[in-house]
């Protein structure tokens, strides 16, 4: 099961890059949970798919050029840790951004159920358990 959970979270990224919709399959409880992102400023929990779509649409709107990327996608059995890539530039002054971050997707009966954000890629796998030498053997 956990490999599927695997595939389920690429798919919502492929999905994403192909539409820009990324809030597909989810459970009608679904949590974007900002809480662990150290130093994030702003709202800590989005409840709900709208919350959560608003956030994103937000985020998305203040970079020129934006980008994501998946760099890697890890099992934790009932989680999937993805780490990820951001790039674009600031449509407020011009800086750029490139940078990576963590993300733990629980998913439930095959849906995406929540979300936990992590500044630091290597906290996200110690969240669930794994180490960075884990991560490197599943790459």
């Amino acid at each position: 099961m956990s490999q599927e959970n695997v595939e389920i979270v690429r798919r919502r990224y492929e999905h994403l890059a192909a539409t820009g919709e990324h809030f597909t399959e989810t459970t009608a409880d679904f949590v974007w949970d900002m809480s662990k992102f150290r130093g994030w400023p702003e709202q800590q929990i989005y409840e709900g798919v709208e919350e959560a779509r608003g956030f994103l649409r937000n985020w998305i709107a203040t970079w020129a050029d934006w980008e994501l990327e998946v760099e890697a996608l890890h099992d934790a059995g009932d989680k999937v840790v993805a780490i990820m890539r951001q790039r674009g530039r600031s449509t407020t002054n011009g800086l750029p951004v490139d940078m990576a971050y963590g993300q733990v997707w629980t998913i439930r009966d095959g849906k995406l159920a929540r979300m936990e954000m992590y500044a630091d890629p290597a906290e996200a796998l110690q969240a669930v358990g794994l180490s960075q030498q884990d991560a490197h053997a599943d790459a």
